[in-house]
């Protein structure tokens, strides 16, 4: 069952684009997507822990600012090279115009 931790408020985070989010010594990237659901992934780069929130969303990927590595962020799926492990995913859940994701 997951524990729920508040982590922006809904207007934070622009349409299309990406925030980071740190809790516990863990970095966290916060997405608010073109359909105006939002979603949560690890904030670091699985190629070489760079932090998304600095990458450039195209609808529904993350592209890290280092390399270029993209993911989708729905998902966590790596896209291609030169990343091939996929990023970690969290549920989300907005209430009251508050952004809450899903941590173990």
């Amino acid at each position: 069952m997951a524990h729920w931790i508040e982590a922006c408020a809904v207007d934070d985070v622009d349409e299309e684009d990406v925030i980071r989010f740190d809790h516990g010594g863990r970095t966290f990237a916060i997405f608010h997507a073109p359909d105006g659901r939002f979603y949560a992934t690890d904030g670091l780069c699985t190629h070489e822990k760079v932090h998304l929130a600095d990458g450039l969303v195209m609808d529904h990927v993350i592209e890290c600012p280092k390399h270029n590595g993209r993911f989708d962020y729905r998902t966590g799926a790596a896209k291609g090279a030169p990343v091939c492990v996929n990023l970690a995913t969290y549920p989300v859940k907005v209430e009251a115009g508050t952004v809450f994701i899903g941590l173990d």
